[in-house]
């Protein structure tokens, strides 16, 4: 049975981590070498970092926070956020990153999941999607949810798993903060269409949600939040045992 993750995600917004919702409202959180840090000793499976408004702003990922967090990290590490080139890839890489996590950067030039895969390999490359109901169909967003692009996610997500994607991000926009669960409809949709671990992002707000997730949906391999975690809602230890004790195959540290 293949064990699933806990992720907690650090939203990272000029050097500090904040937390909106529905992406939007953003309020600081906490500095994020030092948080990093407490998810790295406390039983947490990997840690993802996303520098929130690097492709909105046309630039690239602060490195110096990045290098300053990877240190600190003693887990699995995937970092996103203004990845648009291999040198992006290879700078991320470079400062401690484990997996790359390219969302807008792959809607504007889909080839960068194909040349990333061949020269880092698959496992190395997450594909995030940033995805919200519009009509009866569910639409991928970029530059951090700013813009419709009027990919259908289901599609897009399956182009990039062809392309040599190695692991999916699924952010549900409409879940993101709400607190009332994750997006089950829309994680059935994409779980069902690939064959690659896919990651549920959006709508965490109880230990219970975590395991309506796993017990609902068997093929999503992981669960990811931020504002649970971070305010100390849930511990993850505490999420692990209650898991565990529940029959979902959990690793406990």
């Amino acid at each position: 049975m293949i064990t699933k993750r806990i992720i907690p995600c650090l939203d990272v917004k000029a050097s500090r981590v904040v937390k909106g919702v529905n992406f939007m409202g953003l309020n600081d959180v906490s500095d994020p070498v030092s948080l990093a840090k407490y998810y790295s000793d406390c039983g947490a499976d990997e840690l993802v970092f996303y520098d929130i408004t690097a492709s909105a702003e046309g630039r690239r990922i602060f490195t110096d926070i990045l290098t300053e967090t990877a240190k600190n990290v003693f887990i699995p590490l995937t970092v996103g956020g203004g990845i648009s080139s291999l040198s992006d890839f290879d700078r991320v890489l470079k400062c401690g990153a484990d997996k790359v996590s390219v969302n807008s950067g792959a809607i504007d030039s889909p080839d960068i999941i194909e040349e990333a895969a061949r020269l880092y390999g698959s496992q190395c490359v997450v594909l995030s999607v940033d995805a919200k109901r519009v009509g009866d169909n569910f639409h991928v967003f970029k530059n951090g949810g700013r813009i419709d692009t009027g990919l259908d996610a289901v599609e897009w997500i399956k182009k990039g798993e062809g392309l040599g994607a190695g692991e999916i991000v699924l952010n549900s926009m409409d879940a993101d903060g709400v607190k009332t669960g994750f997006d089950l409809e829309m994680l059935d949709a994409v779980s069902n269409a690939v064959s690659i671990p896919v990651i549920a992002s959006g709508g965490a707000g109880s230990r219970e949600d975590f395991l309506k997730l796993f017990n609902t949906l068997p093929r999503v391999d992981a669960g990811l939040a931020a504002s649970v975690f971070h305010f100390g809602e849930i511990k993850i230890r505490e999420l692990k045992a209650y898991l565990a004790e529940n029959g979902v195959n959990v690793r406990i540290a």
